[in-house]
């Protein structure tokens, strides 16, 4: 099987080298915002949207234009990359995936990328990579880089400059080392419950440094912007979201890792995150109730990064040769795994359930994590969520048929 991987390292320019990625960064955040703008004003027209070959006529306009000469200084590559990124922005909001691109601003996301393996090269025996009109460059080498080169994002982050290495190698479709399968119920006050019993405890890395944050941030708001010393306030504000961001990644690394290499099958609900941490503000005509309590769960939602743990599972699963399924996530933490009886009476408390019908009780996250790994055996075994056992009431036919996902045909990740 192919298995392309991502390398980041930092890299370590010079001088002229770093003035040269700003510049480069800049030229394409440029051509960026003027093909957004062009396709704007183009669908205000009542036109179709111009596609990728059609914008990269303009790119060469404006490369040969005496208005933006400077953008022949920047490699050819790297700005057709913008447009293809562009591009593939308006596909997604086409297809429902994402919203309409938004401008790109300076100093927010500066990065640019090499696609063409032709024009990299990388000695790591010397710490130093090739880039086309940067010349070599030498970068903190803390691993070793396998398999062929297929391209390279250089991005800006915290006032450092990083290296994205993305190769391609043949490897033997690996087979698991485990044979034992679980469920994971993800929650706040617990980060993950398995069905087994266990449970790993939150970071809240942002929780931490919440009062910290806010301590810097409003420093930063009483300095006179883009003096220096509003940007040094600004650039401690950047190192604690940095600190923040590092953090919330090492855990998510050896959490999904230790997970993979334990169990063959992981099964998950199927959270729509976008969804569950949306504002109740409303409007003014119909306002939001107990807007900062939804505010303050928003927070505490997004500070875990469930979709980020969704993500490493998926592909570190098919790196180990296991398997995740993503089963349908209505009433696993009402259901009683004994009975199957299914109300909102089970769970009497946060914690604590207690089946109303047959009197089984257990922690309610282990219980949402018995049923989760429940559905992915019945929808590995059939290929439906059909129910099983005697129980006065059964899950509602409504709730199935009315969920984000159909119960049937699930699609294994």
């Amino acid at each position: 099987m192919e298995r392309y991987q991502a390398y980041r390292f930092e890299l370590r320019p010079t001088g002229e080298q770093e003035r040269a990625m700003r510049r480069f960064a800049g030229s394409c955040r440029f051509v960026f915002n003027k093909a957004l703008a062009l396709q704007k004003e183009n669908h205000a027209a009542g036109k179709k949207f111009i596609s990728y070959v059609a914008m990269a006529k303009y790119l060469t306009a404006w490369r040969n234009s005496a208005e933006t000469l400077w953008l022949a200084d920047t490699p050819c590559n790297p700005s057709q990359q913008a447009l293809k990124d562009l591009d593939r922005a308006i596909k997604n909001f086409f297809e429902k995936r994402a919203g309409f691109p938004k401008f790109k601003r300076k100093g927010s996301g500066d990065a640019f990328r090499y696609p063409d393996p032709k024009h990299l090269k990388l000695n790591q025996d010397k710490d130093r990579i090739c880039l086309p009109k940067l010349g070599w460059m030498r970068y903190r080498n803390s691993r070793e880089v396998l398999g062929e080169l297929r391209n390279v994002t250089i991005s800006k982050s915290c006032g450092k400059w990083f290296a994205s290495i993305l190769t391609r190698r043949e490897v033997e479709l690996p087979l698991p080392k485990a044979a034992t399968g679980i469920g994971l119920d993800v929650g706040i006050a617990r980060f993950a419950t398995l069905s087994d019993g266990s449970f790993i405890d939150p970071l809240n890395s942002f929780k931490r440094h919440q009062q910290r944050l806010a301590r810097y941030q409003r420093r930063m708001g009483r300095k006179v912007k883009f003096s220096n010393n509003w940007r040094k306030a600004v650039a401690k504000v950047q190192r604690i979201h940095t600190c923040i961001a590092n953090a919330r990644k090492d855990f998510l690394q050896k959490t999904t890792t230790t997970i993979c290499r334990n169990h063959a099958l992981v099964c998950v609900e199927d959270l729509q995150v976008r969804n569950m941490s949306k504002s109740s503000k409303g409007s003014v005509a119909q306002p939001g109730k107990r807007v900062r309590q939804k505010a303050a769960l928003n927070r505490a939602i997004l500070d875990q990064g469930w979709g980020e743990f969704r993500r490493q599972l998926n592909y570190k699963m098919q790196w180990s040769g296991g398997m995740l399924l993503a089963v349908p996530p209505h009433h696993t933490s009402q259901t009683c795994p004994a009975c199957r009886y299914v109300s909102k009476d089970n769970r009497q408390t946060q914690a604590k359930f207690l089946c109303v019908n047959c009197g089984y009780a257990n922690h309610a996250d282990v219980v949402g994590a018995i049923n989760i790994v429940e559905r992915g055996h019945r929808l590995l075994a059939c290929g439906e969520m059909a129910q099983s056992g005697r129980s006065k009431k059964q899950e509602p036919i409504e709730a199935r048929r009315n969920s984000s996902r159909g119960a049937v045909g699930i699609p294994i990740l």
